[in-house]
């Protein structure tokens, strides 16, 4: 049985993907953008590459870069038509999180204002005290720079902090912070990709996340 080295007082989740099952509305925008530009995707080479991160996606298929901020605009024309609901099993892993008395974060790459709506909109905007999105750093993920701004508003340290994310840039962040990191297999990443990042543990769903953080009464 696998044993978590240290205690766990706050928890980081990223958003898309893990918390908000938005991997459809990802897939569906990236070929509706990029087929705006000739470039037709399938759903089996989106999982080879997808990253939180556009320009690497942007990159991978051969978008030229002149056309990237084009892109952009496109991009999010097409993702606000969309809407994506909670990962199942999510609102009730956070409550339960939250009643155990643990620091919440959200680590992200995406917009504030899009990330914003949607925690409101699912109502979990209090839930996390910290949410710190790609206009908040300078350095994006895999850097760690995002987990360390919400430890800093959380006044906690690595050493008692998980970062909980369904891609390898997730994992890769999280190991460069010190953190202990879970990784969470979803349809939209290549499960090989997330085997082969380091992460601590990896889980099958998000409910499986109090057993993987030792919380008190998940049957640890």
């Amino acid at each position: 049985m696998w044993l978590l080295p240290r205690t766990v007082t706050t928890v980081l989740f990223d958003w898309d993907g893990t918390l908000c099952d938005s991997g459809a509305a990802h897939l569906a925008t990236f070929q509706k953008t990029l087929a705006e530009f000739g470039i037709a995707i399938t759903r089996e080479q989106f999982q080879a590459v997808y990253t939180p991160a556009w320009y690497h996606m942007y990159e991978a298929f051969g978008l030229p870069r002149a056309e990237w901020p084009q892109a952009d605009r496109r991009w999010m024309f097409h993702y606000g038509n969309l809407t994506s609901e909670l990962v199942m099993g999510a609102g009730s892993v956070v409550a339960r999180l939250r009643a155990a008395g643990l620091h919440l974060g959200v680590v992200t790459g995406g917009n504030r204002e899009r990330v914003a709506r949607e925690l409101a909109r699912h109502g979990l905007t209090a839930a996390f005290p910290a949410v710190v999105c790609h206009e908040d750093v300078t350095r994006t993920k895999p850097h760690p720079e995002g987990i360390r701004k919400a430890l800093e508003i959380l006044e906690d340290s690595a050493r008692h902090c998980c970062y909980v994310g369904d891609t390898p840039d997730d994992v890769l962040m999280g190991r460069a912070a010190g953190v202990f990191t879970v990784a969470v297999a979803t349809e939209y990443v290549h499960r090989s990709r997330l085997e082969a990042c380091g992460a601590d543990v990896l889980i099958d769903r998000i409910e499986h996340l109090p057993t993987a953080i030792a919380l008190p009464g998940s049957g640890t």
